[in-house]
């Protein structure tokens, strides 16, 4: 590690105005940046903690709509999503204990890492991403590896997730990081289906359009028999080959289908 500034403010307004200093960086569960720092991948000159602030925590439902505050921890929302089983239930299985007790859902979805759960759960409901500036669809905010609409001193206040009729979660884990090799959220509303993949494609996160309009017309595990996604634009690595991804592609959903009822 190396010298910084650390700073703790316990309001939006606060955290903005210290994020508006020279090198300053946010830091929410820090699970992904602290090992970063470690590395001297990163190394801004002060870092803003945005754990003291209460009204970026918590979960509550109202009018068919889940609402979680940024700074809400994987351990919460897994407890207190109860309005949403599947997201509930992707966030319990996220990481390990230590892991669901620090890191963040706004931590999670501003990082916007190709493997990370939280993506595909917020793709795949319609989410709103509320930030101290503005509302940004999760359709137009994931831009790619790590990359969204997020622009400098914008940070994640809370996200809001229409509740489908049904809906579910299902991740082929890589045993040792507990990221998803693939996985899949299905989540179908009375407009029709959504199809969210993480962990797959090179690009990032991605809907899977042929599956939702076979899904949308009948939402049934056969109806997505003989579709699949292009292996060329997937992950190839040490643990899975293109191929082998894209074929996990259809089974995920396959189950997620199946268990969504």
């Amino acid at each position: 590690m190396y010298e910084f500034e650390f700073e703790k403010p316990s309001s939006v307004a606060d955290t903005v105005t210290a994020l508006g200093a020279e090198e300053a960086q946010a830091l929410g569960g820090g699970q992904t940046l602290i090992p970063t720092l470690k590395q001297r991948l990163a190394m801004p000159s002060k870092l803003v903690s945005l754990a003291g602030i209460a009204e970026m925590k918590g979960v509550s439902a109202e009018g068919g709509v889940l609402s979680v505050g940024g700074g809400t921890t994987h351990a919460v929302v897994a407890a207190e999503a109860v309005a949403y089983p599947a997201l509930a239930e992707l966030a319990s299985h996220i990481g390990d204990p230590a892991v669901r007790n620090r890191g963040t859902i706004g931590g999670s979805l501003a990082n916007n890492d190709p493997a990370a759960c939280y993506p595909s759960a917020a793709l795949a409901s319609g989410a709103t991403i509320v930030t101290n500036t503005r509302e940004i669809a999760a359709d137009d905010y994931f831009q790619g590896l790590f990359t969204t609409a997020l622009q400098d001193g914008e940070i994640i206040t809370a996200v809001r997730f229409p509740i489908p009729q049904a809906a579910n979660y299902q991740k082929f884990v890589q045993p040792a990081s507990r990221f998803a090799m693939v996985g899949v959220f299905v989540a179908r509303f009375a407009d029709g289906v959504r199809v969210a993949v993480t962990g797959a494609s090179e690009d990032g996160v991605f809907r899977w359009s042929a599956a939702e309009a076979a899904l949308s017309a009948d939402f049934s595990a056969s109806a997505i028999d003989g579709l699949g996604v292009d292996a060329d634009d997937m992950i190839g690595d040490i643990h899975g080959s293109k191929a082998y991804r894209a074929h996990l592609v259809g089974v995920m959903t396959k189950r997620a289908v199946a268990q969504a009822g």
